[in-house]
């Protein structure tokens, strides 16, 4: 039954409403993001079943990009159709893009990065036990089977072993797919997993600094980049440190920080790069670009995704990628885990989330929001 132009107007709104909401309190990195999602519209509003979260966050690990953007995206998209896609992603960029265009402009004028400690000592246990929340619930739906928690385990293990993340990944998943389909496995089949996706060139250009080779260098890297914040530093360094020139490596180091201790996507990095070497216009063209390509993947892919679980070849591809996917965030949750609990009040702050999250079902923002307050008036 088509829906109303009223019914359509407020799905809009909630997707707005809630992911400029996330995109004000997501601390915490892409792990944290997916678990703040997974609470809202899958715990909270019910919006989609936990199995078709999963699968729409098997199929952002498929993709390139920032995986927490594409995931809001893709539930934007799906909760209000293509105004929901365009407006949900912005909801949840613009907010990072706005506080890191500010934290640029203080950085240039003073030369340094202002004290923010004191707000990610009180958040960092919050997001640790609302991640694992998220863990435990996708856990319970993802690992159907001994042989998909054995591949998680192993997922697990290669991670710490510094294997690499995206390997570790899609190999999780091809793994799994053949052992469940060894008997008709045929090569050609992999043809309906993926979009045939175009790649952004640069070529070889001078020095000299220009906006138009600002916005084209951070589309590159939005249209080519699979993995962490690390991943994202290697591009950065690779092009705006040793071939350009335009970043010092300290410079690189103070953009990565500042996306990892602000709220919303980590690819905000982009903006306070652009800010610096081109003001408002980079900050606003360097975001445009390392943005971008998600959007449009999205768009291509997400029509994709009910079809893929109608292969049983494809949907075990899927299972295992899922899998693998929730073994890497459980590894990244143990690193961010042990650096974030670190002394008795942080242990306090973890037992007492655990509570409240677990056993009184309390929104997850107004945890963030408690724990941001503990951290202030520990500084006192």
């Amino acid at each position: 039954m088509p829906t109303s132009d009223s019914t359509q107007s407020q799905r809009l709104k909630e997707v707005i409403l809630l992911f400029l909401k996330l995109g004000v309190t997501a601390f915490g990195g892409p792990a944290a993001h997916i678990a703040l999602m997974h609470a809202e519209v899958v715990k909270r509003r019910k919006w989609l079943s936990e199995g078709e979260f999963l699968d729409l966050l098997g199929a952002t690990n498929l993709i390139p990009g920032p995986n927490s953007t594409e995931m809001v995206i893709h539930l934007s998209f799906l909760r209000a159709g293509w105004p929901g896609l365009i407006l949900g992603g912005i909801s949840f960029i613009l907010p990072a893009m706005l506080i890191v265009s500010v934290l640029a402009a203080l950085y240039i004028q003073y030369g340094s990065l202002p004290q923010v400690g004191w707000l990610l000592y009180g958040v960092k246990p919050v997001v640790i036990v609302i991640i694992l929340q998220a863990l435990w619930s996708l856990g319970r739906r993802a690992l159907k089977t001994p042989l998909l928690a054995g591949l998680a385990v192993v997922v697990m293990a290669g991670y710490f072993f510094k294997l690499n993340e995206i390997a570790l990944m899609f190999g999780g998943g091809l793994v799994y797919m053949l052992i469940k389909n060894v008997q008709n496995f045929r090569p050609k089949d992999l043809s309906a997993v993926f979009v045939p996706f175009g790649s952004a060139v640069i070529a070889q250009a001078a020095t000299q600094f220009s906006l138009p080779l600002l916005f084209f260098i951070f589309l590159k890297i939005g249209a080519l980049l699979y993995g962490s914040g690390y991943v994202l530093l290697a591009f950065l360094r690779s092009d705006l440190v040793l071939r350009f020139g335009w970043l010092t490596e300290t410079q690189l180091i103070d953009a990565i920080a500042i996306g990892q201790v602000t709220p919303g996507p980590v690819f905000t990095t982009a903006t306070f790069i652009g800010y610096i070497l081109g003001g408002t216009p980079g900050a606003l063209l360097a975001t445009l670009g390392i943005f971008l390509p998600s959007f449009i993947y999205v768009a291509i892919s997400n029509p994709f995704i009910p079809k893929m679980r109608q292969s049983a070849r494809v949907a075990s591809l899927l299972d295992g990628v899922n899998v693998a996917s929730l073994g890497l965030m459980a590894a990244v949750t143990w690193q961010l885990g042990r650096a974030s609990i670190i002394d008795p009040l942080t242990i306090i702050i973890t037992l007492v989330t655990a509570v409240l999250l677990f056993h009184f079902k309390v929104n997850s923002t107004w945890l963030i929001a408690g724990g941001a307050l503990v951290g202030l008036l520990s500084a006192l």
